[in-house]
């Protein structure tokens, strides 16, 4: 079976979670989660981080502590993995559902322009924006957090997919008042479960360690002056991250030469797009996604998910747009119709680093047979 991201694991991860176990530090917390956020400070270039038991959490932690409350309105990309919205909906707040740009596929900046314009024109002022950079490719960061400067409003930036993408030349996980990273078992890399909020703002990320450590005051016995939550990352889960972090270069060098044949065996065809790095950053390529002209070959993304699915190949549809999902049905959009577009047109494509050049000739071949309908 090829799946579309499965976890690379090598002796490596094996030997330091061998060792995290060996020494005792068995329970939540101790020197390798400690180590784990010390590393991704300074892979991200941010002054402190705090590890959590998925990036959904780190959401959730990191709107709240930018005061996010019951009826505030927070600003999301409609082209996201629901955990995005959802934890806007944990804090009571509501999202308010913005449309995507074709660059990157991520927060249009006139759609949020307009978007803020028209709320303020009501008496709204959204408390938050939430950027995505998605399937791993970085948002036009400055152009968001300079609208976002001029309207007073703070940006979380969910960087859950897209850990080693840059900005210029700046890592993602640099931008906004805190950024947001998961770990989960399909990401460029994985703790099994787990994130990781990080930020130049300590007082932010202190604020979040404390509640994800169940709000427990310095005292002998438990004591709790505010709500808590239980969400801090294992010592053996980090000690898995940090082997996994060690090897992130290279495993994004093999995800990119994946989708350097992508692009050379299906960019040549009439009508399809392999989509790469927007003109302001480079992609971690976590996922290789594919648009397929619907003029020319229509419904292709079904009919290709459907005859690699008989192959044993993973393949899945761009993530449908939250404003399409029926549990945000009646909820405030501003939409240009390009995320329903992408939702239509697209297809994401088999991309993990244990992949080889074989694999992806396998699903080059079967994806060109289907178009020119020889399958």
């Amino acid at each position: 079976m090829l799946f579309l991201s499965s976890p690379d694991v090598t002796e490596l991860e094996v030997e330091r979670v061998t060792a995290a176990l060996r020494s005792g530090w068995v329970a939540p917390l101790g020197p390798e989660v400690d180590g784990f956020e010390s590393d991704m400070r300074a892979f991200c270039d941010v002054g402190t981080a705090v590890a959590l038991s998925s990036g959904t959490a780190a959401l959730h932690l990191g709107l709240q502590a930018l005061g996010v409350k019951a009826g505030d309105l927070v600003l999301v990309p409609t082209l996201t993995f629901g955990a995005t919205a959802f934890a806007v909906t944990y804090t009571g707040a509501r999202p308010v559902f913005v449309d995507v740009e074709r660059d990157s596929w991520n927060l249009d900046q006139e759609a949020l322009v307009t978007a803020l314009k028209d709320l303020e024109t009501r008496g709204e002022r959204p408390s938050a924006i939430v950027t995505v950079d998605v399937f791993g490719r970085p948002c036009n960061y400055r152009a968001i957090l300079d609208i976002a400067r001029e309207h007073d409003i703070p940006v979380l930036a969910d960087a859950a997919e897209s850990l080693g993408a840059t900005f210029g030349e700046a890592p993602v996980g640099a931008f906004g008042a805190a950024a947001v990273f998961s770990f989960n078992g399909n990401k460029i890399m994985t703790t099994s479960g787990g994130g990781m909020l990080v930020s130049d703002d300590r007082d932010l990320v202190e604020k979040v360690r404390f509640w994800s450590t169940q709000s427990r005051e310095q005292a002998p016995w438990y004591q709790h002056e505010e709500i808590g939550y239980n969400c801090r990352m294992s010592n053996v889960l980090a000690a898995l991250g940090r082997a996994q972090l060690q090897r992130l270069p290279e495993m994004m060098a093999r995800r990119r030469s994946h989708f350097d044949l992508y692009l050379d065996r299906l960019g040549a065809i009439e009508g399809v797009t392999v989509v790469g790095d927007p003109p302001w950053g480079q992609s971690n390529m976590w996922l290789t996604t594919a648009l397929f002209d619907p003029s020319l070959h229509p419904d292709a993304p079904r009919r290709i998910r459907e005859i690699l699915a008989t192959h044993e190949i993973e393949s899945r549809p761009v993530w449908k747009p939250m404003h399409q999902q029926p549990v945000f049905a009646g909820e405030q959009c501003y939409l240009t119709g390009v995320a329903d577009e992408l939702f239509r047109d697209g297809l994401c494509l088999p991309s993990g680093s244990t992949l080889t050049g074989d694999d992806i000739d396998r699903v080059c071949s079967l994806v060109t047979r289907v178009l020119t309908d020889s399958l």
